[in-house]
């Protein structure tokens, strides 16, 4: 069956070309293209069309790092970027990856730097990715920049895990709790509530505020129950979709007990990070702190980060602006003043990115020990309530029948 080749490569006089060639096997499309006289760079397979829509150019941060590794590795190894780049195209697993690193190599060729080449695929290399990579093409260390890139997305990766991981499991406790519960009360409580309206007489009150509640939500009012959330869901998310809306809803993350403290040592980590990152690999300082107020993923913390590289620009030091700022412990502010005097600003910040690292990670497990045994009496007084409730009456009966 012929299948659909994309291909690349220059004609005799030095221009690139593209295009598309049905053939039945790679080889037919070199023979094809020898015959007109083209030198070709890249030839595969054309992706097949359908409901696909990967989410931030279907490349994964993991992706990410074995391509920079990898890339970093060749170009200390004395590789033509062009040529590491054919390699990477061929090599990489992922196809999206596969796709544009193809993309960016046709690029480079016809003469572009290898960072421009990369801000034509906004959806896999970020602001943060391409300005580190200008900021090691100009300083000849583009080696040494994919090397502390690959060591970036992956401190970033363990800081999300920890975070996400420490998420999932009151989450998937309070889910079960809430099945649990909802089952027990539209299935097996209007059994019970059968046989006793069978009896007759009069109920204990916990008895009949379990069969009301059941009632409840075995009719119209699950539906209402079920609307209530969906819509509450729905708000959030439009709510977020504003500005006035976004700073709100941050403003209460940093406010609210336990989980406040630790979304603002995960934005102070990220910030630190971001930032050492940035200025060590050669970033502008106020190039820095426009990338890290983008990826600081909280508008609180990412007003403070632009009053501070305002602050900046009218010749102040980072510190004085980010004490003002109240946003950042005295700690940190203290050790940025302390580095920015000793001239060594961007180690003080990594320092202080490991620092809250841990932080993070004993806030998550104290967050998980916390939640466990609250999640465990909640889950143990309802059901409690509810098997105590419905065993009264029978309790009832049986002084009677004796």
């Amino acid at each position: 069956m012929p299948i659909i080749f994309q291909w690349a490569g220059r004609n005799t006089r030095g221009e690139v070309l593209k295009g598309e060639f049905t053939a039945n096997t790679r080889d037919e499309v070199l023979a094809h293209l020898r015959k007109e006289r083209i030198t070709p760079t890249v030839v595969r397979e054309k992706p097949k069309s359908g409901f696909n829509f990967p989410f931030g150019g279907g490349v994964k941060d993991k992706d990410l790092v074995i391509f920079s590794k990898q890339f970093s590795t060749m170009i200390d190894a004395g590789l033509p970027l062009v040529q590491a780049l054919d390699i990477l195209s061929q090599q990489t697993e992922n196809k999206n990856l596969a796709k544009a690193a193809g993309e960016i190599k046709i690029d480079v060729e016809g003469g572009s730097t290898y960072a421009d080449a990369l801000k034509k695929h906004p959806k896999i290399f970020s602001e943060l990715y391409t300005n580190m990579v200008a900021a090691g093409e100009s300083g000849g260390t583009l080696d040494i920049i994919l090397a502390r890139l690959a060591d970036y997305i992956e401190k970033a990766m363990k800081l999300k895990k920890k975070v996400v991981g420490a998420m999932i499991y009151p989450t998937v406790i309070i889910a079960v709790a809430v099945i649990v519960i909802g089952v027990i009360l539209v299935f097996v409580i209007p059994t019970f509530a059968k046989m006793f309206s069978a009896y007759g007489g009069i109920l204990p009150l916990p008895t009949r505020i379990i069969i009301a509640m059941s009632g409840f939500l075995s009719g119209i009012g699950g539906i209402i129950v079920l609307g209530a959330i969906v819509g509450f869901i729905v708000f959030i998310i439009q709510t977020r979709k504003t500005y006035k809306g976004r700073r709100i809803t941050d403003s209460i993350a940093l406010k609210t007990p336990v989980v406040g403290i630790l979304v603002r040592k995960v934005a102070i980590a990220k910030f630190t990070r971001t930032l050492g990152t940035l200025i060590s690999s050669g970033v502008p300082i106020l190039d820095g702190l426009a990338i890290t107020a983008k990826t600081a993923g909280n508008l609180i913390i990412e007003e403070a980060v632009l009053e501070v590289r305002k602050g900046v620009s009218e010749g102040k030091t980072i510190a004085e602006p980010l004490s003002a700022s109240k946003v950042f412990p005295p700690m940190v502010t203290q050790m940025i003043a302390v580095g920015e005097t000793t001239g060594a600003v961007d180690n003080m910040l990594n320092k202080i990115a490991d620092f809250y690292d841990d932080e993070v990670d004993n806030a998550t497990n104290n967050l998980t020990a916390m939640m466990e045994p609250l999640l465990m009496i909640f889950l143990g007084v309802t059901i409690g309530f509810i098997v105590i409730a419905m065993y009264m009456p029978i309790f009832k009966l049986i002084t009677l029948i004796k």
